[in-house]
């Protein structure tokens, strides 16, 4: 294998509200559970008790609106049941057989919570909440890949079996935030309501993307049994990071754990883009390429370490793997065209954001 380190020098991103925390140590949480991470590359950069099934309430309808945008026709109109009326909670105040377009109740569902809106889109896909729960735990595991989690309703009322923790929300946020549809839906700081029964503008009942233009969503909840939840995603220049907080004491303490916690992430981490068919060579000469673009997320203390190990680029910091990737061998023909890469090509240095952090590692 071949092993290079990498000299890494922090600096300071700014992010408008985000200026608040200065600390090189990991800040104070209140919430019981919560978890900060990168979008791009999916690092873990901070947890406590990450793993703890915990209830959710709202932070459900994450899920739910991601399978609605993904697998309904959001121009098709849904009939609204006597039973969604009934559910509980937050509400857009639908009636019984008001008719309504797909997408304006998904806008209902992420914008103002609500739980009547919830239930219908779950009846108009799989026609009803028991059916459409079963629907989203086989997505869960099939679609974006997590195991501790399960959900038997769509909107997040209290269930004993209805539960999830900080890093798979974290892994379910990442997963939505892909879809532009979701993304505009849960930026929208209000909207105009329209319907048969209620007129007026819904605010978004996340604060944070009410206040600041560098938070891109996403939703809050809150049950008795919960507690507040929060998930939350912010925008820098080279990478966009999700925090969970489940259980936090008040609402308060979730906003305050949420913008500590940004804080913590776009001052300590940067991300850089890995493009595929860059180059890298072992110890014996032989010469890989990346196959697909990656992401790799490291701090400003520790150097990076690159290794090739068989057929893997692996990249470490400190004791932390940040970055494993499958090379491809390049044949003869191809290496003979080929010029190889170093770490100016295979990691861009010229944000400002990245100036001196990463020295030449390879030079064929």
């Amino acid at each position: 294998m071949r092993k290079i380190v990498i000299s890494t020098m922090g600096t300071v991103l700014s992010l408008g509200l985000l200026t608040q925390t200065v600390a090189a140590e990991e800040p104070t949480v209140t919430s019981e559970t919560a978890i900060l991470i990168s979008k791009k590359s999916g690092e873990v950069l901070y947890a406590k008790q990450a793993d703890k099934q915990m209830y959710p309430a709202s932070i459900t309808k994450i899920l739910t609106g991601i399978m609605a945008i993904e697998q309904g026709d959001l121009d098709e109109v849904v009939t609204v049941s006597e039973d969604a009326v009934d559910v509980i909670g937050t509400t857009v105040f639908l009636l019984e057989d008001e008719e309504m377009e797909l997408e304006q109740l998904i806008q209902g569902l992420l914008i103002n919570s609500g739980n009547d809106a919830g239930s219908a889109i779950a009846e108009h896909l799989a026609g009803s909440e028991e059916a459409f729960a079963q629907e989203m735990n086989e997505f869960l595991e099939d679609e974006i890949g997590v195991t501790n989690t399960h959900f038997t309703n769509p909107h997040g009322l209290y269930n004993a079996n209805h539960y999830t923790t900080a890093y798979d929300m974290a892994k379910i946020t990442q997963y939505a935030l892909n879809n532009e549809t979701f993304r505009e839906i849960v930026g929208t700081e209000e909207l105009d309501w329209e319907g048969e029964s209620w007129e007026t503008t819904l605010y978004n009942h996340h604060q944070l993307v009410r206040d600041h233009d560098e938070i891109t969503g996403v939703k809050n909840g809150f049950v008795s049994q919960s507690g507040f939840t929060l998930v939350t995603s912010a925008e820098t220049e080279d990478d966009e990071w999700i925090v969970v907080t489940l259980n936090a004491p008040s609402s308060q303490a979730a906003y305050s754990d949420a913008r500590s916690l940004l804080s913590y992430g776009t001052e300590h981490f940067s991300t850089n883009e890995l493009e595929a068919g860059k180059v890298f060579e072992d110890e014996d000469g032989q010469q890989y390429e990346l196959e697909q673009d990656a992401y790799v997320t490291f701090g400003d203390r520790d150097d990076l370490e690159v290794t090739v190990l068989g057929q893997r680029l692996v990249i470490t910091e400190g004791e932390t793997i940040r970055l494993v990737e499958e090379l491809s061998l390049i044949e003869e023909e191809k290496k003979e065209a080929e010029t190889g890469t170093d770490v100016e090509e295979a990691i861009d240095t010229s944000e400002p954001n990245f100036l001196d952090r990463l020295l030449r590692f390879f030079h064929f």
